[in-house]
């Protein structure tokens, strides 16, 4: 059966309710959300002469829940123009809206007689084949088919989000032993490619699989602590990005979902799990207790195991609790050497292995952690679920771990670690004993670009389903590449199609990538139908090599700057003047330079969590690697007969004066980064390079033409110059920017308004290279742009100057 979601509701409008009609509502779906009418007027309400039949009372809970969380950050829509695709109501007045919904989503509070209510209601408006999905974090999913009909039965399953359900990526999908296999496959497939999901197929057990083993590694964690006598940074720096896991760790995590409701959950799978042999470890701590006694339940309630407060100096600190005492303190450093040794470490299997296995308390900590985890991962298998990857995808989609537990074992190498774990009595699964006597000495193996997972019961490898349309860098690493260097490796991804992909720290671009991308390209045009920028890190590119340029403008080498700024030029117009098609794969940071290979790629196709622009100006100068003379060449693309033209230029320039980044892909568009028409995102990330791919496939086989160089842009000349000038004056006399900031800008101005003519004129494309570029060295030997240069490789944080 074919079906199209169009029209979903949202049952609950609570942070997690409101989230998911935000999410469907970014895939462009008419989305009602409904909630309960409050049990009386408010005293304001009273005074404003409302009564019990006014809208605007019988729906006050589902409008303030909203907009909420439109306020809130991190951003729950890609553009706030999205929220018009809401539609708000109530269960008493609206639920008629059901009879047009394709997907209905119960998101009500977790108790599962209102749950069971809710649904009821459901059931007298749905038409038959809707499908009605449950989001809980652990209430078992056969409990709610009670009195319901076969039709409800058949298309009811559990889809689980993980929030906020933007930003994580997994879905997991409970199904009962009544639902239809079609409604299963259909769920998995949408939440794939239309919202972006990584979706995971759960047994309807407790907890299911990510909370059951995230959980569990954070109550590892609470009993590790109290036994090696850790502080609170400490375990987050060991539980941080050092060894893959995100940067909000173990207690910084706990902090931002609530403590109580990490605890709730933590005594639910000690209430309905009597015989996991691990029960005692989900009994809370006392010092977690005494902060759920004390409403000290995290970010909602100010403070929790973090608490900001402001010094002697008026300046915000972070202090940490002590959970000996319950005084909050400043953090100590992290002083292990194991940490300072990881940290020089670029690659995270290295680093995970030279810290594991380190002789020092960190090295016990990690070690015991991870084989608790492996022990009890194994034991949960053909319990929570049949094959080893959905562990794996689970944690990573819904817990940011970079690699799963399994993944993990393998990085520490399975027969070698058994000897350990037997050594600390954490045996693990007898399946894993038999694998390895089957010959099978790791979970995964690269077969032809694809990665293969161990089936138990096959006692074989397996592909693992669904990743066909995935092309996963790693799994090229066994590939001799195409071509190599310091900073980049070049890969042959299949139908005549190169992949370029970087890899310096954060994939900052310097000699070594520029390198790469002329000889990717020149590769490309000898031999293949043409090339993708991409990578599988976490960010495409935080920009040029900052570093390298502040010890040349520090030692006053203006030559070499001169030149290297006249090598990136030369690089960006290669990608746009090349014979084959270069399709650039951003995705998260995609900053400065990064951005410049961007908007010189003859087509982007970019993850909807793109953070794309040109910062330039917060680090002292202005872009120059062809990005200012690009924003210059789109405005003059927009210039039409009868049109004021200044208003467009000043769009332009206003967003690289401002070092303007996109929160999403989607408002990339609207600052003329992504072009309409041309460029296009895509929901989920792990489909971008493919989807890349099959762009540059599509411009081959239309006929590539290698395009000519532009000589037609108009720039405005003086009288727009003198208006952004008058601007930057403005701005400056009101101290809403400082002194070097209006240089800047000034800087900038001269360059996007042709330098000093007389009037409008038509100019190419390198005589605004010239511009950019002499605007650049004029800028990167003053004092000031030095120290926002400095700021920004210390510390890690923009200097107003």
């Amino acid at each position: 059966m074919k079906r199209i979601i169009k029209n979903v509701a949202v049952l609950g409008s609570g942070v997690m309710g409101s989230r998911i009609a935000c999410h469907f509502a970014n895939i462009g779906c008419n989305v009602y959300l409904l909630d309960i009418v409050p049990p009386k007027l408010t005293d304001e309400e009273i005074k404003k002469g409302l009564t019990e039949q006014s809208a605007e009372f019988r729906n006050r809970i589902v409008n303030t829940n909203l907009q909420n969380v439109l306020k809130a950050k991190p951003e729950s829509l890609y553009d706030e123009s999205f929220a018009s695709r809401i539609k708000t109501g109530n269960f008493e007045d609206n639920l008629g809206w059901l009879k047009e919904c394709d997907w209905i989503i119960e998101a009500v509070v977790e108790n599962l007689e209102i749950k069971k209510s809710v649904l009821e209601k459901v059931e007298k408006f749905r038409k038959s084949g809707t499908l009605v999905t449950t989001n809980t974090s652990g209430i078992p999913i056969h409990s709610m088919l009670s009195g319901r009909s076969e039709d409800f039965q058949q298309h009811f399953c559990g889809a689980h989000f993980f929030n906020p359900p933007r930003y994580l990526p997994l879905l997991e999908i409970i199904p009962t032993e009544k639902t239809k296999q079609e409604v299963v496959d259909f769920l998995v497939y949408y939440s794939d490619v239309f919202l972006g999901k990584t979706p995971v197929l759960c047994k309807d057990t407790p907890a299911f699989i990510a909370n059951r083993i995230g959980v569990f590694s954070i109550m590892a964690v609470f009993k590790l602590m109290k036994e090696l006598g850790l502080k609170v940074k400490e375990i987050d720096t060991l539980t941080g990005p050092l060894t893959g896991k995100p940067k909000s760790a173990t207690f910084r995590t706990a902090d931002v979902v609530g403590i109580d409701t990490l605890v709730k959950v933590a005594n639910n799978i000690y209430k309905d799990c009597p015989n996991d042999e691990w029960r005692e470890l989900f009994k809370v701590p006392d010092f977690v207790s005494k902060l759920v006694n004390n409403n000290w339940l995290g970010d909602k309630t100010g403070q929790g195991f973090y608490k900001k407060v402001k010094n002697e100096k008026g300046e915000k600190e972070i202090l940490e609790l002590n959970t000996e005492t319950f005084e909050y303190e400043p953090s100590p450093k992290v002083k292990y050497a194991s940490v300072t040794a990881a940290k020089q470490l670029e690659n995270l299997k290295e680093r995970i292995k030279a810290l594991t296995f380190s002789k020092d308390k960190a090295g016990e900590f990690l070690k015991k952690l991870s084989f608790m985890i492996f022990q009890y991962s194994s034991n949960r298998i053909l319990e929570i679920a049949d094959e080893i990857y959905k562990v794996d995808d689970a944690l990573r989609a819904g817990f940011g771990w970079e690699l799963g537990p399994f993944e993990t074992w393998d990085v520490l190498g399975v027969e070698y670690t058994i000897k350990l774990m037997e050594e600390e009595n954490l045996k693990p699964a007898k399946w894993v004993y038999e694998m390895l006597k089957g010959g099978f000495n790791s979970f995964y193996k690269i077969e032809n670009g694809k990665k293969k997972y161990y089936d138990i019961n096959s006692n074989s490898y397996k592909d693992i389903p669904g990743k066909n349309e995935f092309i996963i860098l790693d799994n090229y690493r066994a590939n001799k590449p195409v071509w190599k260097n310091t900073g980049a490796t070049l890969h042959d991804i299949g139908d005549g199609v190169l992949n370029l992909e970087f890899q310096t720290k954060m994939n900052s671009i310097g000699s070594e990538i520029l390198e790469a991308i002329n000889k990717s390209i020149e590769i490309a045009e000898k031999d293949f139908r043409g090339l993708v920028i991409g990578n599988d890190a976490q960010n495409f590119s935080a920009g040029a090599n900052l570093a390298m340029m502040f010890m040349l403008a520090t030692e006053q080498e203006y030559d070499e700057i001169d030149m290297a700024v006249r090598m990136f030029q030369q690089s960006t117009m290669r990608i746009r003047y090349s014979a084959v098609p270069v399709v650039s794969a951003p995705h998260g940071m995609t900053l400065g330079g990064g951005c410049e290979v961007c908007l010189h790629s003859d087509k982007v196709v970019a993850s909807a969590e793109t953070y794309i622009g040109l910062v330039e100006v917060g680090v002292g100068i202005i872009p120059a690697g062809g990005g200012t003379k690009e924003m210059t060449l789109r405005a003059s693309d927009k210039y039409q007969e009868g049109v004021v033209e200044l208003p467009i230029l000043q769009e332009m320039f206003m967003n690289i004066a401002m070092a303007k980044v996109s929160t999403s892909a989607q408002k990339a568009f609207g600052m003329g980064i992504l072009r309409n028409g041309r460029d296009k995102y895509i929901l989920n990330q792990n489909r971008l390079i493919n989807e890349a791919k099959k762009a540059v496939i599509e411009l081959s086989d239309q006929g590539y033409t290698q395009p000519l160089q532009r000589n037609d842009i108009k720039v405005l000349g003086k009288s727009a110059l003198a208006a952004l000038l008058v601007g930057a004056f403005s701005f400056h006399t009101a101290r809403y920017i400082t002194e070097h900031d209006k240089k800047i800008a000034e800087k900038l101005a001269f360059v996007m308004c042709g330098g000093d003519l007389t009037a409008p004129t038509l100019v190419s494309e390198q005589y605004l290279l010239d511009l950019e570029r002499e605007a650049f060295l004029s800028l990167i030997g003053e004092k000031k742009t030095l120290e926002r240069i400095q700021s920004i490789l210390t510390t890690g944080k923009p200097l107003r100057n």
